[in-house]
């Protein structure tokens, strides 16, 4: 089959479906490349890069749409390009069928295959084709960087001979994808970050990525995301003035606000609003990736960066995968070419539109001149989250206090008990055994006890502590065996002389793995 690639002609796109190291894979599975002139430019891809990867340049849309079986584009098809395309043929790209409506009609009057990258079901097996995750983690990347931009201070705290400089506190709403790319790239530049989310399994996730999750007080139990394909439900209008409550308390502290709270092909929810960006100190920044979908920021203008009366910078650019087009694309690219192999099972370069498999069936809106959108749900449920563990109540010194108390007095009954059982046990052995086992027995307690303070005590200076022990422990085999090797049996001779050269062997083995170990961090 021939997979062309169009040139963007939404204004300002920067992405394309296909890139260099992409069309190699797609080569592999079977299929003829083409993409059209200038489609990668504006992602740093000269048509001279797509050459050398073996694909075919075509000069025009026109062109590549007569000459290629699948169409594979970012931004949906314009009513033109599905006006160019034939029955039979087949177009993959973004296509938000809850929302053109007009768009998916045509497409099954031209009797097009539709597959839409945007639908891609939200099961485990379909996370190498899912682009709405790939772009949403470029998305909360950048905004990070655009608010570093923004913002006139460091992100790092400092001390200085000059001053002592506070860290930025950073507070992202929404732990998704986007979400949490956000939280990584802003605790990776030092900033204090805090992330709040309606559902509480994404607590650990936020926690091991340094960020310190917002708990909120409410009794409520929030979906995990599991039947809502991944995405939170609609709260209640009582967890709503909660949350609100709690975003107040925290707007004057914030410096940078990044929200991401955004379902597909629904308004977003308003989460910051006029009074909580008043409350703002002067020269923050909020940076609303829901901006194309109304904004979850009261003040939010799409595609403008707006500065309010008291000094607050509030970025609703739509844009952000675009902004890093190199980047955007060679994921989407990937995207792409998993979908693509998942339609060519015998990588003989055929499209198999197997409609019995759940992505393939899911991500399909129109086929064989029908509208197959919705789908039904996938036999495979999206996994649901592990619940997290409840948060350990802080206690008062005095209730610390009386549990070291209570702690202490149930070690020391413990205790007092074994050297009680174990009195009790010398005494019935007394009672029968012979004299000379007990002056023995002693004799080897005391041995033990005395040869493992020996031993622990042993000072682990350019070893670790592990290695310590285990050369002590050696040593002391070697003065046994060394004692013993004297004897006039030949057997005790043999293990005495095998126990010294394998403790031996252990112990100048030790030193050489170490000798090679510190040169490892040696300057050479």
């Amino acid at each position: 089959m021939k997979i062309g690639a169009l040139k963007e002609s939404y204004e300002g796109e920067a992405r394309v479906a296909v890139t260099p190291s992409s069309a190699a894979h797609l080569r592999k599975l079977g299929h003829e490349v083409l993409v059209e002139s200038g489609a990668g430019v504006r992602a740093n891809f000269s048509d001279a890069d797509y050459e050398a990867a073996g694909v075919t340049i075509e000069p025009s849309a026109q062109a590549l749409i007569g000459a290629a079986d699948v169409v594979v584009k970012v931004r949906p098809p314009s009513d033109a390009e599905i006006g160019r395309m034939r029955a039979g043929q087949t177009v993959i790209s973004y296509f938000y069928p809850s929302q053109n409506a007009e768009l998916l009609e045509k497409a099954r009057e031209q009797g097009v295959t539709a597959i839409a990258m945007d639908m891609v079901p939200r099961i485990s097996r379909a996370q190498k084709m899912d682009a709405l995750s790939s772009m949403a983690n470029i998305a909360g990347y950048r905004a990070v960087i655009e608010a570093a931009n923004n913002f006139g201070r460091f992100f790092t705290g400092q001390v200085t001979a000059a001053g002592k400089v506070p860290p930025a506190k950073v507070l992202v709403i929404g732990a998704g994808v986007a979400g949490l790319a956000a939280i990584g790239a802003a605790t990776s530049l030092g900033a204090q970050v805090y992330a709040f989310d309606v559902r509480p399994e994404v607590a650990e996730q936020i926690e091991s990525m340094g960020a310190e999750f917002v708990y909120l007080d409410f009794s409520e139990s929030q979906t995990d995301g599991a039947a809502t394909g991944g995405y939170a439900a609609p709260s209640s209008p009582e967890f709503r003035e909660a949350q609100l409550k709690k975003f107040r308390e925290l707007a004057p502290q914030m410096d940078i606000v990044i929200t991401t709270a955004l379902i597909p092909g629904r308004p977003a929810p308003v989460l910051w609003t006029r009074d909580m960006v008043e409350a703002m100190k002067t020269g923050s920044v909020i940076v609303d990736l829901a901006a194309e979908r109304g904004g979850n920021c009261e003040l939010t203008v799409a595609d403008e960066r707006f500065v309010t009366d008291n000094g607050v910078i509030i970025i609703g650019y739509t844009d952000f995968p675009s902004r890093m087009g190199a980047q955007a694309s060679e994921l989407y690219g990937n995207n792409i070419r998993h979908m693509l192999a998942d339609l060519t099972p015998g990588k003989d370069g055929v499209i198999n539109q197997n409609m019995e498999d759940d992505v393939i069936r899911g991500a399909t809106v129109t086929y064989d001149g029908d509208v197959t959108w919705p789908p039904p749900p996938p036999k495979i449920a999206a996994i649901a989250a592990q619940k997290p563990k409840e948060k350990v109540k802080e206690l008062t010194p005095e209730e610390r206090r009386a549990k070291e108390v209570a702690e202490f007095k149930a070690q020391t009954r413990s205790q007092v008990t074994l050297l009680g059982v174990g009195a009790a046990l010398m005494l019935l052995v007394g009672m029968f055994a012979p004299a000379s086992f007990l002056s023995h027995f002693i004799v080897f307690v005391l041995s033990v006890f005395i040869g493992f303070q020996v031993i622990w005590n042993v000072s682990h200076s350019l070893h670790t502590p592990l290695m310590a022990i285990t050369n002590a422990i050696s040593s002391i085999i070697i003065v046994g065996a060394l004692l013993q090797i004297g004897s006039g049996s030949w057997l005790v001779v043999f293990l005495a002389a095998l126990s010294v050269l394998m403790a031996g062997v252990n112990i100048f083995g030790g030193f050489l793995v170490t000798r090679r170990m510190l040169a490892m961090f040696q300057k050479s």
